[in-house]
């Protein structure tokens, strides 16, 4: 299959080839006969955007079994205890494919979800997990087995976490800050240290999800880190108490964490949302200290975490919304800045979901690229441009009819200024 990717007028322009799945040339006035073409008229071509942090279990539930108005995060929790005692696999099937199919019209192609494991049917894990392996062929779905009640939070939840690894699931999750005591939310990262060490599992924790700035279990997982040598292979997601840390205290956290090569994963669009409930004015933004960490040459990505769902009710899976909400509330308004954002939904979450072997547009690469309606990354973030294609493993997946605006009001004219001699 040939994707004539930009217009050979232009010596930056490149065709893009593809048979077999794999990208086979990159050059420019490609020509290959009897191939079939997608002229792309110069429009963006990028790899696709990587959704690093989601909850497919609990998408498209908003307001069931009724709505949080409260906005925070512990009441979402509290609905959501309620809501997972109806799940049946196929609900959870249902609502995950049409998810992935709505992210996947966007350019999402691939993804990491976190799966509730603290009921003791594991209907959230077990249904992710056949929705992983059914949709395979279009994208690529991670598991994380979540204890979303925490690790201690019941005496049947540790079992529970290892049972879903034997199961399964890709990633080790973890809530630390939700545990009962400070010394259960330690313990709970040192097991599930070990238990990734056991099965040969990556790490992803819900870290300091929390206003609070006494919240410090970022702290452990660096040490963690350091000690094991597990560093990549390990992802702090949220970390928004990071926000509220004193100074002193953060340059001396960031100093221990430039020892580490621990992925962070913000949220911008649900952090803006739930942090900063209790506060009246300043209001906090609660986002983690995004621009920070990424100047200190940390990985970074974002993820949307929640769509129609018992913590954010709005949401469709754009990840040019999370990328624009963040250059916004993250002040990363340089050039350089926005390029960073773009490459924190595309590039740093395939390193993030340690995805980097197969990911990008290289020849003897993988056939999966997005074309957006856009000139540049830059372009893309402002407008938000739809996705034109989506090619995954070398098929067309979806295609976008960009919308076209016709302006049919009057034109304004102006007098011209006379000209006095």
């Amino acid at each position: 299959m040939r994707e004539a990717a930009q217009d050979c007028v232009q010596a930056s322009l490149m065709d893009i080839a593809i048979d077999a799945g794999r990208i086979v040339a990159i050059a420019p006035c490609l020509s290959l006969s009897g191939t079939a073409e997608i002229d792309l008229d110069g429009r963006l071509v990028s790899p696709p955007f990587v959704e690093s942090h989601i909850h497919l279990d609990s998408s498209m539930t908003a307001g069931e079994p009724r709505w949080n108005q409260s906005g925070t995060l512990f009441e979402g929790i509290e609905i959501w205890r309620d809501r997972k005692q109806s799940l049946t696999l196929e609900d959870v099937q249902q609502r995950a494919i049409a998810t992935l199919k709505q992210q996947a019209m966007q350019g999402v192609l691939f993804v990491r979800t976190h799966a509730d494991v603290s009921e003791a049917t594991l209907t959230a894990l077990k249904g992710l997990l056949a929705v992983r392996d059914a949709v395979k062929d279009w994208i690529t779905v991670q598991v994380v087995a979540f204890p979303q009640d925490g690790l201690y939070g019941s005496p049947k939840n540790e079992a529970l976490l290892e049972e879903a690894l034997r199961l399964g699931a890709d990633v080790v999750g973890g809530i630390p800050h939700y545990e009962l005591t400070r010394e259960d939310g330690v313990r709970s990262l040192y097991r599930i240290f070990e238990l990734a060490d056991r099965y040969d599992r990556l790490i992803d924790v819900h870290c300091d999800e929390i206003d609070d700035d006494q919240s410090r279990f970022l702290e452990v997982i660096a040490a963690c880190a350091i000690r094991s040598g597990m560093g990549s292979r390990v992802t702090a997601s949220h970390t928004t108490a990071f926000h509220s840390y004193n100074n002193a205290y953060a340059f001396k956290l960031m100093g221990f964490l430039q020892r580490t090569a621990i992925n962070f994963i913000a949220n911008p669009l649900i952090n803006i949302t739930l942090q900063g409930r209790a506060d009246t004015y300043p209001k906090r933004r609660g986002v983690t200290r995004v621009k920070e960490l990424w100047q200190m040459g940390q990985n970074v990505s974002l993820g949307h975490d929640c769509i129609q769902d018992p913590w954010y009710s709005l949401g469709t899976g754009n990840m040019l919304d999370v990328a624009s909400m963040a250059v916004h509330v993250c002040q990363m308004t340089g050039r350089a800045e926005i390029d960073a954002c773009y490459d924190m939904v595309t590039w740093n979450g395939a390193k993030t979901l340690q995805l980097e072997a197969d990911y990008g547009i290289a020849v003897d690469k993988p056939a999966n690229l997005i074309v957006l309606d856009a000139t540049d990354r830059y372009d893309a973030i402002r407008r938000r441009s739809p996705i034109s294609y989506v090619i995954s493993r070398g098929q067309l997946l979806a295609e976008t009819v960009t919308p076209s605006a016709q302006w049919h009001g009057k034109e304004t004219a102006f007098a011209q200024p006379s000209l006095q001699v």
